[in-house]
């Protein structure tokens, strides 16, 4: 039952999670546009309010003609929208699911213990550190280095140093499928505490000094500029992260952690390429194309690094590949490897494979999940070998045949 009300929690989880996020992202992305395409008003009475930008738009059967102030309007409306929530429901749900699906079950799911042997409370404790420690060394790196004309750039080597070092950690630690989504939950935990530590309360000061009749101070905009254009090239990083679990063939690399620093990077040269395109279409800059092609030909590089490598030939090993494969074979496998969670005391899952029958129903399952995907057994915590999963495989593909009891 516990294992039964886990997976409803974890799906439950995942659809708010996603749905936040999509409404999180959606905003985030339309205000980079929206900056990037603003124009100067050409109307007078637009300058004299104070103006600095307008767009005009149309979209759903109506035409749009958003405004920006460059320090404040004139007057503030009695009600303002805030863009917050969108940002704590993200993180809350992730949290959430990320504690049911990886804390509840530290030992099975953050652990591997060819890489660290430590207890599932000493897992979960540092996996949580990296939460706040990655935030509190990028803050002092913003606050510290961002100052200056060339202060993004430093800002900008300083967090990639500091992402890598983490993606290095991470991968070194645990469990490869935990440690790439540890790294996009530690980014996507500084993309939350930006809004709610430096973007909102700026923005709040900024308000109240508008109402009580006050200065401005310009340090709380340009501060919530910056942390605001850091969130937009940290979601497509973040993003493959997070889908990246499904994937085994790029975490369960023996240079994973280079893997995931790669495909980051080619992530954050993609947005690089959006973002500039919406001012190339106003001349502003060259057209960013670059930007969009370096990101591409990493990838390219990764899918051909990643290839599977074709069985040498000669031997015997075609003749081997060929050989039919007993259930005898294959229940010898499945009783060294799979029945720890599979058999009659345990049923992860509710899927049990220490009978003919219970083969035969999940044969597809075994097939997807120990074979395709490499997933079971978890984090290989029983050390299921490769000759062992093209058993499986030649089994399966042979017809998966089980003789009657």
């Amino acid at each position: 039952m516990e294992s039964y009300l886990l997976d409803w929690a974890n799906l439950l989880l995942r659809w708010v999670h996603v749905i936040t996020a999509i409404a999180w992202v959606g905003s985030s992305f339309y205000f980079v546009f929206l900056d990037s395409s603003l124009t100067p008003p050409v109307d007078e009475e637009l300058k004299r309010q104070g103006v600095s930008g307008e767009l005009w738009a149309v979209h759903g059967g109506g035409f749009y003609h958003p405004v920006k102030f460059a320090v404040k309007p004139p007057q503030l409306p009695a009600h303002l929208h805030w863009f917050y929530w969108e940002s704590y429901s993200t993180w809350l749900s992730g949290f959430a699911l990320f504690s049911v699906s990886y804390l509840w079950h530290a030992g099975t799911y953050l652990v591997d213990k060819s890489l660290m042997d430590w207890s599932p409370v000493a897992a979960g404790a540092v996996a949580l550190s990296f939460f706040v420690v990655f935030w509190l060394l990028y803050d002092g790196i913003c606050r510290v280095f961002g100052k200056g004309p060339r202060g993004d750039a430093w800002v900008g080597a300083g967090v990639a140093v500091l992402v890598v070092t983490a993606s290095w950690l991470a991968c070194h630690w645990f469990a490869g499928r935990a440690a790439f989504l540890l790294v996009g939950a530690m980014i996507a935990t500084a993309m939350s505490a930006n809004v709610f530590f430096c973007i909102i309360p700026g923005q709040r000061k900024v308000v109240a000094a508008i109402r009580a009749g006050e200065p401005v101070d310009p340090v709380h905009g340009q501060r919530g500029k910056q942390r605001s254009v850091h969130n937009t090239y940290f979601t497509l990083p973040v993003l493959f992260a997070m889908l990246s679990n499904h994937y085994s063939f790029v975490w369960s690399h023996p240079q994973n952690w280079l893997v995931l620093v790669l495909m980051m990077a080619a992530g954050a040269a993609i947005r690089q390429f959006f973002v500039l395109r919406h001012g190339y279409k106003l001349g502003r800059n060259r057209h960013p194309a670059a930007y969009a092609v370096a990101g591409v030909v990493v990838i390219a590089a990764v899918v051909l690094w990643l290839a599977p490598q074709a069985s040498p030939a000669g031997a015997g090993g075609a003749d081997k590949a060929k050989a039919a494969v007993s259930y005898a074979e294959v229940q010898t496998v499945l009783a060294q490897r799979c029945y720890q969670c599979h058999g009659a005391e345990v049923q992860m899952k509710n899927v049990r494979l220490d009978s003919a029958s219970a083969v035969k129903t999940h044969a597809l399952q075994v097939y997807q999940q120990t074979v395709v995907l490499k997933l079971m057994p978890m984090n290989n915590a029983t050390g299921i070998t490769d000759a062992e999963r093209q058993l499986l495989r030649r089994w399966f593909e042979a017809g998966a045949e089980i003789p009657p009891s």
